[in-house]
């Protein structure tokens, strides 16, 4: 941690390293977050979501903003590149739970190396399961399109499970027992940094509101044993 930042950044960055996840309020404005609306509605047509939106240009003018943002650089590492967008809606025809979990799989581009590990597909995007080393790596970036509130399905996460590695059944429901969740309240605009592997999961909204996020994930430019990013922002 260089000690010449901010105070403010230096303390984001020491709670994002002890507790794998922090809140951002007001990165974006309530205009910006209106201007993805009106996106949205071009590219998204049903469903509660899609992982396909990286592929726009206003999208990846997202991506680089969060890359540039002097709160948010400093946790994502030097020359760090978003891969994946993921739009996710919870709504009164649209309303899931998520049980607790870890992201362990990233968007490659199918080539020898991806094969060995075992590829799935998803929405025609490749995903393996790398290797813990670089899963460790990784910065998910949630920008929250409306205020998320206790009602409407937050997600919650387990403060510290991120620094346990890849997590067995077992030990999920022990560091859970032992440390509690959290839930996750963001502002409209706001942005919930987090690592994959925090342990995250949500309820069903309660109350009639609409929770809009896109999800970005960002990681490392070059990935080792010969994976390629599916495509790097």
């Amino acid at each position: 941690m260089e000690p010449s930042l901010p105070l403010f950044i230096r303390n984001t960055q020491e709670k994002f390293h002890q507790q794998g996840y922090v809140i951002l309020p007001q990165i974006f404005s309530a205009h910006i977050c209106d201007q993805v609306f009106d996106h949205l509605d071009e590219v998204v047509q049903s469903g509660p979501g899609s992982r396909r939106l990286l592929a726009f240009d206003w999208c990846q003018a997202l991506a680089k903003s969060l890359k540039s943002h002097p709160f948010i650089s400093p946790l994502l590492g030097p020359t760090p590149i978003a891969n994946q967008c993921t739009y996710f809606e919870k709504s009164p025809d649209q309303n899931w739970l998520v049980a607790l979990h870890q992201d362990v799989s990233i968007a490659v581009q199918p080539n020898a190396a991806a094969t060995q590990l075992g590829i799935s597909q998803k929405e025609g995007l490749s995903f393996v399961q790398p290797p813990v080393e670089i899963l460790e790596q990784l910065v998910a970036l949630r920008i929250h399109l409306d205020d998320c509130t206790p009602n409407n399905g937050p997600l919650k996460v387990v403060p510290g499970s991120h620094q346990q590695g890849r997590l067995s059944d077992p030990m999920i429901a022990k560091l859970r027992d032992h440390s509690g969740e959290i839930s996750c309240l963001v502002p409209k605009g706001g942005v919930l940094a987090l690592r994959p592997l925090l342990l995250h999961a949500s309820s069903k909204m309660t109350l009639p509101q609409r929770r809009r996020v896109l999800h970005f994930l960002c990681g490392p430019r070059q990935l080792p044993n010969g994976l390629v990013w599916h495509e790097t922002i």
